[in-house]
């Protein structure tokens, strides 16, 4: 085919500037560079061939009907570049995912994430713990079948047990992250609220830096949840805008409240806007005592937005406080508030602040940043996040079948523990897509239907 378009292929992996013709009229279309990428030294593993040409419309449709009238060709299908990969053992599903993670990141942290799963970062995890369930099935079914014929010791089933124990916890580990690499994947859910007429419209509009959403001082204006995706700090930050908390007679805002509730208890942060002139405040600073966290699970539980276990203690660290409107209040009771907020909080996030003037975003903005480093970065461990809702499935399956074993092993039913394990190894290897029998031989372990959507859906152009 290369010849027939071009002359003859250049040397492999070497770009070459060579003319392009129509391989049925042999006229010019046009100049550029040409690679020629033999297999399986290639991204499929097969024959492969890349044009460098100019990008305007008319010369790519020229080339793709040139190349449309050679015999043999056709279009390829979404996403089939990879999905050949994959099929000819150069890529492993987690990889797969990666680069279609890496297509779609669209901030600093989602690029670092996709980027390290894409190198295979998971897939070399993955592979090991798999690769030593393998050897311990063929241990064990080697006890079983050969036992008394090779004097094969009895040392091995505990040695046995001792290894699936070691994966067991290390899987166990790994699903203990918080969903930290799942969130990160696909944002981090915050949530503003509070009481009618605090600024959570505003601050919303200062975030983004453009109109959002309406500002009216006529309390009620918000009525459903206004919902913008922002970078922030390079970590993915889907911001609900949510209807001012109170009770009403009015049917619209009383559906309004009820959403607001329902997204407040299932973001991963709450912003809690308060106005500082309001009543509460100034209790909390006269009060002398009482501590900022206090404070904030007294008003969390006021607004209805999150049951405590305990009032004096703030269960989720993921809230933050903002106290909105200091610039209606003299310096001096500001400052008081400052260090009243700073002096008594442990665990409450609390700034001082106003959308108006935007005094006190940087505080604000840094404390998110905190929060968000919190709920998204492990740098506790080196062991690469997990972040598909797929691989947490069959890793909790895997389990399952792990501890099924374990139970078999102490009733000393070797035959049972077996197949537990055989069952765990077929879990961890849909994780990658493949396995590797006892006997050696690999095979595909992902149906059709599931290839078909993670190709089409998550690699398409590619």
């Amino acid at each position: 085919m290369v010849g027939r378009f071009s002359g003859d292929p250049p040397q492999p992996r070497k770009a070459i500037f060579r003319r392009f013709f129509h391989p049925k009229t042999g006229q010019e279309i046009d100049r550029g560079l040409l690679l020629w990428f033999p297999g399986p030294s290639s991204f499929t593993g097969e024959d492969c061939c890349e044009l460098h040409v100019h990008g305007g419309s008319a010369v790519s449709s020229a080339i793709i009907d040139a190349l449309g009238s050679v015999s043999g060709l056709r279009y390829a299908g979404p996403g089939e570049f990879t999905r050949r990969s994959f099929q000819n053992g150069k890529l492993d599903l987690t990889e797969v995912e990666g680069i279609a993670d890496l297509i779609n990141a669209e901030t600093e942290a989602q690029r670092r994430l996709a980027l390290r799963q894409m190198n295979g970062a998971l897939a070399k995890l993955y592979a090991a713990w798999k690769d030593k369930l393998l050897k311990n099935v063929a241990h064990l079914e080697a006890f079983i079948d050969f036992s008394e014929e090779e004097n094969i010791e009895d040392g091995v089933t505990q040695a046995v047990f001792d290894n699936i124990v070691e994966v067991q916890q290390d899987i166990q580990r790994h699903l203990q992250d918080s969903r930290r690499g799942e969130r990160l994947r696909t944002g981090v859910h915050l949530a503003i609220v509070g009481r009618p007429n605090v600024g959570k419209s505003s601050l919303l509009n200062t975030l983004c830096g453009r109109p959002v959403a309406m500002v009216s001082p006529v309390a009620g204006t918000t009525r459903d949840v206004i919902e913008t995706t922002l970078n922030i700090s390079g970590y993915p930050v889907i911001v609900s805008d949510t209807a001012g908390l109170r009770h009403t007679n009015d049917e619209l805002e009383s559906e309004g409240v009820r959403r607001a509730i329902e997204r407040s208890k299932s973001s991963d942060i709450l912003v809690v806007v308060v106005d500082v002139r309001d009543a509460s405040v100034q209790r909390f600073l006269s009060s002398g005592h009482s501590s900022a966290d206090r404070f904030v699970s007294r008003l969390l539980r006021r607004l209805g937005v999150v049951t405590l276990q305990s009032e004096g203690d703030v269960e989720r660290p993921e809230v933050i406080l903002l106290l909105n409107k200091d610039d209606l209040i003299p310096e001096r009771k500001r400052l008081e508030l400052l260090h009243a907020i700073q002096g008594r909080s442990r665990k409450a996030f609390c700034c001082l602040g106003s959308c108006y003037t935007e005094g006190g975003l940087d505080e604000f903005l840094n404390l998110l940043t905190t929060v968000l480093q919190n709920l998204c970065d492990d740098s506790s461990t080196e062991s690469p996040m997990l972040t598909n809702d797929r691989h947490r499935l069959h890793l909790v399956n895997c389990l399952k079948f792990l501890t099924k074993y374990v139970e078999e092993h102490r009733s000393n039913d070797c035959v049972l523990g077996a197949e537990a394990l055989r069952r765990a190894l077929r879990q961890m290897a849909k994780v990658t897509g493949h396995v590797t029998t006892v006997t050696g031989h690999v095979t595909t372990t992902t149906g059709d239907d599931i290839l078909d959507v993670i190709f089409n859906d998550f690699c398409i152009g590619k």
